[in-house]
């Protein structure tokens, strides 16, 4: 009897109770709470970014998506200036790598920097015509698009079920443009920047992996020189498209609340980087994904819920395609990378953005 209970005391504690290769002990609920936690603050940057942008972007008074996104670019290079700053300074407390500019580099990552605008210019264009609520499904072929461009560009094939996957996403997208025109509330430049959003997007992740070499495979030092060339890459269109005098004759111009929400909006935009990080290291690659279509329904829902808007069933039924469609890709890609031989597996690649995801 006293051995049963010895038996399932140290059956207990070895439940509760792991040890990493220092020795040094911690409890799976501890682990647990430090997941949730991770995840909930990614969910909590993710999805306020897309509320404050798109708070930005619908001002009936200031027409100017280029230059509140340029802005934002600003912003980036300052905080990661500053960062990088710190951590020369406290060595011990902050872990940022150094940022100094260096134009062989700049140039280096131009080619990229001009795919990098197209990604999050069409994304805030995208966010502005069509909202929070029908955001997902608008920019919901970046999936499809991976797989086609990895084809065209890389020579990358891809398994049927993972096509299949592809398929559930084209369908949920076409319902979703399809009710969305029946209740009236569609808008084809909306959709049509969503589409280019995705085209951006995987263009993003394919050449990313081109230019990292070039910065030392550092992500900060990417993001760095990629919103550095974007601020000024970013002048010719702001001036082309007119944004100037509408920026000159907005009536809140000088109203310090307008450059808070506008500085608010950098800050969660670089505060997405480091989030996004941290999950992935907490959990996977594959977790990060997953977690990432689970934020993308509860976005939804929580727009939806906002803005007292009145849905059709089939117009949730696009939203839960492309969101299943997206879950089922993640899935199968994971599996596949987990039959894969150990030599022959490739990085399991990041296939949302959040720069306005």
């Amino acid at each position: 009897m006293n051995r049963t209970q010895l038996k399932r005391s140290k059956i207990l504690r070895m439940a509760l109770v792991g040890s990493d290769s220092d020795g040094k002990t911690d409890t799976f609920l501890l682990e647990a709470i430090k997941i949730t936690l991770v995840v909930a603050l990614y969910w909590f940057v993710s999805i306020t970014m897309v509320f404050l942008n798109n708070h930005l972007l619908d001002s009936n008074d200031l027409d100017a998506p280029l230059f509140v996104t340029a802005f934002q670019c600003l912003i980036t290079v300052l905080l990661c200036w500053g960062m990088s700053v710190l951590s020369r300074s406290c060595p011990g407390a902050i872990d940022f790598p150094s940022v100094k500019f260096d134009h062989k580099i700049s140039r280096e990552v131009l080619p990229l920097s001009v795919v990098f605008i197209g990604m999050i210019a069409f994304n805030n264009l995208c966010l502005k015509n069509l909202g929070v609520a029908f955001y997902t499904v608008g920019r919901s072929l970046t999936t499809v698009f991976n797989v086609i461009l990895s084809y065209v560009i890389l020579k990358q094939t891809t398994s049927f079920y993972a096509l299949l996957c592809c398929g559930v996403i084209i369908g949920g997208f076409w319902l979703g443009v399809d009710q969305e025109g029946a209740g009236g509330s569609l808008s084809w430049s909306g959709i049509m920047y969503g589409v280019l959003a995705s085209v951006f997007v995987s263009l993003n992740a394919i050449y990313t992996q081109k230019v990292l070499p070039a910065v030392n495979h550092s992500i900060w030092k990417l993001s760095y020189y990629n919103n550095l060339n974007a601020c000024f890459l970013f002048i010719p269109p702001i001036l082309v498209f007119g944004e100037v005098p509408k920026l000159w004759h907005f009536s809140r111009l000088y109203d310090l609340s307008f450059w808070g929400m506008m500085t608010a909006g950098g800050v969660f935009g670089f505060a997405i980087g480091y989030v996004t990080g941290l999950q992935i290291k907490f959990t996977s690659p594959l977790t990060h994904n997953v977690s990432g279509t689970a934020k993308a329904c509860a976005q939804t829902v929580l727009a939806v819920v906002y803005n007292a808007s009145a849905k059709s069933g089939l117009w949730w039924t696009s939203n839960t395609m492309v969101l299943a469609g997206s879950f089922a890709y993640t899935w199968v890609k994971g599996r596949e990378m987990n039959l894969a031989p150990a030599e022959t597996q490739p990085k399991m690649k990041n296939e949302k953005n959040d720069s306005g995801v």
